[in-house]
């Protein structure tokens, strides 16, 4: 097989980034070619650079929703972000470009539209992004996590395959999983609002884990994010000042591996970012899903409402999560086994596998 040249691009979040990484990694273990292109001042630019791929830097962020300077200057600064990405393209002449949806990966796929190289696309939300809606019809092939996409998108070359998450989802045991991080053989429930973390997860969350501890003996796995471990503590402090003595927790700002915190769990608290609903299903959990309010196009509304519906999920509106309205939830849960149990199989039947091993092979067939 002759080795090709494939252009990955995607950024700006972990939803968009994370899919991206896993095809391109997939490529590379397969002996292709492949250049990254991404913001230069996002996350993607770090992971990337660590992994030792090639870089092409495109400066562009999300379009302003209002009219006004902001607007115009977006305008300029996309069309210089395509007109390099022109040229990356006559320069390195990539055989197909992937792209995972988001005003990061528009600058490529709209360069592939005007030189008529061969596209795919990867969107990870129920209801696909303005980038994706718009490229989509012009692409050779697109793929999404969710089959409700499908509406919202005009290509005959559409699948539904999942999104692309790491292999071990389907190797680890939940034993090996809990003794890799020192826990017992017992409920677990796992506190994450994402890598910058959730405020209103954590505010809830610091007031329930010594009851959940002491009085039903569940152990705890709590990812604080990064910019709130410090506030996280103070406020554990204040009303469980010997938490560290209590070997039902785990608490951190961020864990590299969430393949194993998740696998060790039985409960997820989580926002609902497609890549973290990918991940949840695949570990077979239940979770009760507290949406950011604020996410461009209410996309984790969206996704969450699916899972509810699809039976694998439960519901929390942001605006009322608090220690009540959370704890009530997570009571009722530790107490009902079967509804557990229902809400973990539902999961397991949602989860998808091989997401990246179809789209690379979609992704060789266009090229």
């Amino acid at each position: 097989m002759s080795k090709k040249t494939y252009f990955i691009t995607g950024g700006g979040t972990g939803g968009h980034i994370y899919p991206a990484i896993a095809v391109a990694d997939e490529l590379v273990n397969d002996g292709q070619n492949i250049y990254y292109v991404g913001n230069p001042k996002n996350l993607e630019f770090d992971i990337i650079t660590q992994k030792g791929y090639n870089f092409l830097p495109v400066n562009v962020h999300g379009m302003p929703r209002k009219l006004g300077v902001s607007l115009i200057i977006w305008g300029f600064q996309l069309l210089f972000a395509v007109i390099k990405s022109l040229f990356y393209i006559l320069k390195y002449k990539p055989d197909a470009i992937f792209g995972t949806g988001g005003y990061v990966s528009a600058p490529a796929m709209i360069a592939a539209k005007i030189l008529g190289k061969p596209y795919m696309m990867h969107d990870c939300d129920a209801q696909p992004g303005l980038v994706t809606r718009k490229l989509a019809p012009y692409a050779c092939a697109v793929s999404a996590a969710f089959e409700s996409a499908n509406k919202f998108i005009k290509n005959k070359n559409f699948y539904v395959n999942g999104n692309p998450i790491r292999p071990q989802f389907k190797t680890l045991t939940r034993e090996e999983a809990r003794n890799a991080l020192g826990l017992s053989d017992k409920l677990t429930i796992c506190i994450m609002g994402g890598s910058q973390g959730a405020r209103t997860i954590n505010d809830a969350s610091v007031f329930l884990i010594k009851k959940l501890s002491k009085e039903y003996d569940v152990q705890i796995i709590f990812q604080t994010g990064k910019k709130n471990f410090a506030r996280v503590i103070e406020q554990i402090l204040r009303t469980y000042p010997d938490y560290e003595t209590d070997k039902n927790l785990i608490i951190k700002p961020y864990f590299d591996d969430m393949v194993t915190v998740l696998k060790a769990s039985d409960i997820a608290v989580s926002r609902a970012g497609s890549l973290s609903l990918s991940e949840i299903e695949a570990a077979g959990l239940a979770s009760v899903l507290i949406p950011y309010p604020h996410a461009a196009a209410d996309h984790q509304r969206k996704n969450a409402k699916y899972m509810v519906e699809k039976g694998a999920s439960l519901y929390l509106e942001d605006s009322e999560t608090d220690e009540k309205h959370l704890g009530e939830i997570l009571e009722d849960l530790i107490n009902n086994p079967n509804k557990l149990h229902d809400l973990q199989e539902c999961a397991l039947k949602l989860a998808k596998y091989d997401g990246v091993q179809k789209i690379v092979e979609q992704l060789k067939s266009i090229c």
